[in-house]
């Protein structure tokens, strides 16, 4: 079964309602976004596995603590993922980054890819994010993507997600971990979630209708 988290912490809880807001414009959307990735990244890692080193101070040795299998890959679900990505990056500063294309089809509601750009996932730990998790089809089709490469894990994060989403997740990815910032009540006819926060992609580029 899917590994399932929803952050409690009261920072992330008001900027994410923050971000919901009608009232919140492009400007201050791109920042909340950036912020809120930034803020997610120590609960979206916090299970990765950590080997034993020896660290020389200026003064003494010392026993630390490594990532075992290195800084995960960072992975973005075009468009609106890459709102969270430079958050991410300055934790993750060193970080291999890839994209993935998806755009959805409003009739059926499936994800359809138009571009992939992904560096070497080979037994490596992978961060896929993306600010909405709704239908669970693009997540889907990203992950499937994703776990043809054999990474050693993979994380999903997005801020807010609807139960459905997280349902069709663990139907076809069960070993996937999902870390959110908030679960909403369920998704509307048209497959948004509610009550969401809008287009994430649109709310960033200024490409509301």
């Amino acid at each position: 079964m899917v590994v399932f988290s929803v952050i409690q912490h009261p920072v992330v809880t008001a900027w994410t309602d923050r971000l919901r807001s009608i009232e919140t414009e492009n400007e201050e959307f791109r920042r909340l976004l950036r912020q809120i990735g930034q803020l997610m990244v120590p609960y979206a890692t916090e299970n990765l596995p950590t080997a034993e080193v020896v660290v020389d101070t200026p003064l003494a040795p010392t026993r630390g603590q490594r990532l075992d299998g290195g800084t995960p890959v960072v992975i973005s679900v075009l468009r609106a993922g890459n709102g969270l990505l430079d958050g991410i990056l300055t934790i993750l500063s060193d970080a291999d980054v890839g994209f993935i294309g998806l755009a959805r089809d409003h009739d059926t509601l499936e994800a359809v890819e138009y571009f992939v750009n992904l560096p070497a996932l080979s037994g490596r730990h992978v961060l896929l994010v993306d600010p909405m998790l709704a239908t669970g089809h693009s997540a889907v089709a990203a992950l499937n993507r994703v776990a043809t490469e054999a990474p050693a894990s993979i994380t999903l994060m997005c801020v807010v997600a609807a139960p459905e989403g997280i349902q069709h997740v663990d139907t076809h990815h069960p070993g996937v971990q999902i870390v959110t910032a908030a679960l909403d009540e369920g998704l509307n006819e048209s497959g948004y979630i509610l009550p969401g926060l809008g287009d994430a992609g649109d709310r960033l580029y200024g490409t509301e209708s």
